[in-house]
């Protein structure tokens, strides 16, 4: 008899960016495991077939990135609690026959900040969020798990107005012409928007009225300190950027697919921070 190789990867549109592989396989490699991991790129029109013929593809499951998390939503029979408040699926995984979807950008979210700035939470108040997206929502949902009420600024009101009724009294949706106002009484900071991505250009925030005691946090990666973070550190804030969430994200797949639960490691951290260029 011949042991069956679990074989698992990232699906996207475009997906040549994605850095999972090296995170997926320096666990491989940590824990002496066999198996693979691979991006596999799907584009839109091919998202169903794709999704529905998984289990033929000799996979054990999947990432799911852009666009594809709301169709992994859609395809899975079963969901995780967080998935199911969210909406979305970043994690596909088999449980016999039965395809199972999970959300753990909200936890990675969390375990970030909980090994970057450890007792961020224990004073819970406001927190802002900048964005109304995917990225948003589990965001919101995290932050809300932690007991914080959170502030919504969108720069289109009515995204946020949207994503304020999915959480119902513990979130408020605001104009982006209200961030000024809402500065002063919140203990966190987050960005879930593309604003500091590399190659985007929106404008810088202005971060006046902001508590100095209160953290500050982007999910962008690339760059690592983004203008927001660089702002906040140059008066005072703690910052906490956005790679862990990306390295903390992957550790409940890779345990589904391989059986084991990996740490994220300084080592692991390093390895990304090599691919990106960056020197801490």
């Amino acid at each position: 008899m011949t042991t069956r190789i679990p074989h698992a990867g990232v699906i996207g549109w475009p997906i040549s960016q994605s850095r999972s592989p090296l995170i997926h396989r320096y666990w491989l490699r940590q824990h002496d495991l066999a198996g693979s991991y691979e991006r596999i790129p799907v584009a839109p029109a091919d998202i169903v077939p794709f999704l529905s013929t998984l289990r033929q593809q000799d996979l054990v499951g999947c990432n799911v990135t852009v666009p594809h998390k709301e169709a992994a939503f859609a395809a899975a029979r079963r969901l995780d609690p967080v998935a199911k408040a969210v909406g979305a699926v970043n994690t596909l995984w088999f449980d016999g026959d039965t395809l199972c979807g999970g959300n753990t950008d909200a936890p990675g979210f969390l375990a970030n900040l909980d090994q970057r700035a450890p007792g961020w939470s224990h004073a819970s108040g406001r927190a802002v969020v900048l964005g109304a997206g995917g990225a948003a929502r589990a965001v919101i949902w995290a932050l809300i798990d932690r007991g914080f009420k959170v502030a919504i600024v969108n720069r289109t009101l009515a995204r946020a107005e949207d994503l304020a009724s999915r959480f119902g009294a513990d979130s408020t949706a605001h104009a982006w012409a209200d961030l000024g106002a809402l500065l002063p009484a919140a203990r966190l900071l987050v960005n879930t928007t593309s604003l500091g991505m590399a190659g985007k250009d929106d404008g810088e925030i202005d971060l006046t009225g902001l508590p100095i005691d209160a953290l500050v946090t982007d999910i962008v990666y690339v760059p690592l300190i983004t203008p927001l973070l660089a702002a906040a550190r140059a008066r005072g804030n703690r910052i906490v950027d956005g790679l862990g969430m990306l390295l903390h994200q992957a550790a409940p797949g890779f345990e589904h697919w391989f059986g084991v639960r990996p740490s994220v490691t300084a080592e692991l951290r390093q390895l990304i921070l090599a691919d990106l260029g960056v020197v801490e």
